[in-house]
């Protein structure tokens, strides 16, 4: 059963693992106040993972710097490029060994933390099943939430 209409152009995020569609949106910095049309299923079932959210964004194609931010919270999703109402590519996505600005270490006494020390924001994969990801300057682990509440 189609709970959501096909679009005509943008992207097709599949397999978003249950519950995590909305840390998505905002890795993607998607809250609504752009023009783009936004479908978002939750908790549907899968014959694959069991339960699924799927995210359709039209009119836009993720560039290879958010699929870098989707492999931290949706590490096995499928993203789909769609123009006129077709599939037209297929996109992988995974997660480096090294993840440069794009989230800043949580750690409230880390010297990226400090203005006057204009560092790249760094953060290393430790290791992918389950996700561990440490600061490459503190070494402290960051959570996902932690990384998606503190985006650059």
């Amino acid at each position: 059963m189609r709970r959501v209409s096909a679009i005509c152009n943008g992207t097709v995020i599949d397999h978003i693992p249950e519950g995590r569609a909305v840390h998505v949106m905002r890795m993607l910095h998607i809250d609504g106040t752009h023009s783009n049309p936004i479908s978002l299923v939750m908790n549907v079932p899968s014959s694959k993972v069991g339960r699924k959210d799927v995210l359709k964004i039209e009119d836009r194609e993720l560039s290879q710097g958010e699929l870098d931010r989707l492999a931290l919270v949706a590490p096995s999703a499928s993203i789909a490029i769609i123009r006129n109402y077709r599939v037209a590519e297929k996109r992988q996505i995974e997660l480096g060994s090294e993840l440069i600005d794009i989230a800043r270490c949580s750690f409230f006494n880390c010297i990226t933390q400090n203005r006057n020390e204009p560092l790249p924001h760094r953060l290393k994969v430790i290791s992918s099943e389950p996700i561990e990801i440490r600061c490459a300057y503190c070494g402290m682990s960051q959570s996902v939430d932690e990384i998606v509440e503190s985006l650059v």
